[in-house]
């Protein structure tokens, strides 16, 4: 299901998904008809797969889409949520994944045209994995050294840290780093370590306990 006040970016949306073999059960224009379709697919024990949402929807165009996405997240748990954002709002996707990250996904507008990397963030939601877009993360992390313990961290263990927050499992991390995965579950334990995370453990559950560190 879709939910996006531009009628252009919805049927693009619609029509994108299709020729890729996805079946869009519904496309509305704010959350409110967002909330009343899965409902009633809920009654009818046909909820999809996943939700694709605008953070900012009708009537204020503030906050409206976030606060379905939690909604959803809450009531139907099993629906993959994915927050689609004009800009890098570091409050919306900290409050986002303050309970739990699996299945949510957070990726900037811009990536809609990079057809495989939106793909790719929904098929993970979908099967219950986290997808932060990169920027996204990368303005979360900027954080000072004086005042972060993220600044503690060498360049590779940030390196480690952010493809850990895009919701990457440790093999994929190995790959995208060219690196062994004995060498990824090390840098993870002194990331964890140095973060006092080191009763942490699970993949989601690795996702959150970092963002939990950013603030806002």
């Amino acid at each position: 299901m879709l939910a996006d006040d531009s009628i252009l970016l919805r049927e693009g949306l619609v029509r994108l998904l299709a020729e890729e073999g996805h079946e869009v059960a519904a496309a509305v224009g704010d959350a409110d008809q967002l909330i009343a379709v899965l409902e009633q697919a809920a009654e009818q024990g046909q909820k999809p797969d996943a939700v694709v949402v605008d953070v900012r929807m009708p009537p204020t165009h503030t906050d409206e889409g976030l606060r379905a996405a939690m909604q959803i997240r809450e009531r139907w748990p099993g629906i993959g949520v994915l927050v689609l954002s004009q800009y890098v709002e570091r409050r919306y996707a900290t409050e986002l994944l303050t309970d739990d990250s699996e299945g949510v996904g957070y990726l900037l507008k811009d990536r809609v045209v990079q057809v495989d990397e939106f793909l790719d963030a929904l098929e993970r939601v979908s099967t219950g994995k986290a997808a932060f877009d990169s920027e996204v993360v990368r303005q979360l992390l900027m954080r000072s050294r004086r005042s972060d313990p993220l600044g503690t961290l060498t360049a590779r263990e940030k390196e480690v840290l952010r493809e850990m927050a895009q919701g990457h499992t440790n093999a994929a991390i190995a790959v995208r780093l060219h690196i062994s995965q004995s060498a990824v579950e090390k840098h993870i334990n002194a990331i964890f370590d140095k973060l006092g995370l080191v009763g942490a453990s699970g993949y989601s559950r690795r996702v959150l306990a970092v963002l939990r560190y950013l603030g806002t």
